[in-house]
């Protein structure tokens, strides 16, 4: 099987590819800078954003994944602050990828059989204590519009007869970067803690459970459409702030008030004092096991 993936050099991109080569398959990653890719593994191929070179791709992939899109949180901490120029950016990276992607498929001689469309949990908005599943409504924060507007990117598609998957990822724990590793930081230094009032729940996933569903998403010819990408068992950041404490043999006793990270951070404070409960009922029901369905167990290999 021949995947094309846009966005393939980032965190969970990485993973995937690394995944379906140790499988056997092609891989070829979309970047801006294709001649620049030292750090990804041997065998995979690169081509850029210019509109022949995404043709030819997805003339001869069997499934496309669409990963692409600025970083919601930045990539250092300077830039974090949603300024109306990062917002700008966050939204207009991920619909300029989803309709060079569109124009590529649709003047395509062979179209490929599944798009994969990444999206994220925020799309559900600031929901507080409330379970949700792929049925519950849309927010109506910048998040959710981010989300809707990037699951909609590439819409056009079902009409050609792509089976489309979205994929809305919770919050990924990975060991070698990401969110995990700026989480365990603190517990590090003994100055760890619930963050906020500590009541907002972290719908997780391991990084190794989000490749293994995207892969089982791609396989499964009888998915398509919504399906959260979350471990099915989330956590209340205090509860998670003292399990990974504990399994670090670290205090969990200095926590970090809201109101610090609203004035440190502004509106993107919301990524860690607001959370949602979500569940991931279709995955499941469609027969994907998850390999990391306890905090704990995760939290453990993560750090082993």
């Amino acid at each position: 099987m021949k995947v094309l993936i846009a966005g393939g050099s980032g965190l969970i991109g990485s993973a995937l590819s690394n995944s379906l080569l140790a499988a056997g398959h092609q891989v070829v990653i979309i970047s801006r800078q294709p001649d620049k890719t030292g750090n990804l593994p041997s065998g995979i191929k690169t081509i850029g954003w210019a509109s022949e070179d995404l043709i030819r791709a997805v003339s001869t992939a069997d499934a496309v994944v669409n990963l692409a899109g600025a970083s919601i949180a930045a990539d250092n901490p300077f830039r974090m602050r949603w300024t109306t120029q990062r917002k700008t950016e966050i939204l207009d990276s991920r619909l300029q990828a989803g309709a060079k992607l569109t124009k590529a498929i649709q003047a395509a001689g062979t179209i490929p059989e599944v798009l994969i469309q990444a999206s994220a949990i925020g799309y559900y908005g600031n929901v507080g204590s409330e379970l949700v599943d792929e049925t519950s409504s849309a927010g109506d924060d910048f998040l959710a519009g981010v989300c809707q507007g990037w699951e909609g990117s590439t819409k056009v598609l079902e009409i050609l007869g792509v089976r489309r998957v979205i994929i809305r990822i919770g919050l990924v724990f990975s060991p070698v970067g990401g969110l995990f590793q700026l989480l365990k930081l603190p517990f590090l230094f003994y100055l760890g803690g619930q963050i906020g009032t500590g009541n907002q729940y972290l719908s997780w996933i391991h990084i190794d459970d989000l490749v293994a569903a995207i892969r089982y998403l791609i396989d499964n010819r009888f998915n398509q459409g919504v399906f959260n990408l979350t471990a099915p068992k989330p956590v209340q950041n205090r509860d998670f702030a003292q399990r990974l404490g504990k399994i670090l043999t670290k205090p969990a006793w200095f926590p970090v008030p809201g109101v610090v990270l609203r004035l440190l951070l502004g509106e993107v404070s919301t990524l860690a004092l607001d959370g949602r409960q979500v569940y991931p009922t279709r995955l499941l029901d469609s027969g994907f096991g998850f390999r990391f369905d306890q905090l704990d167990f995760a939290l453990k290999d993560l750090l082993a």
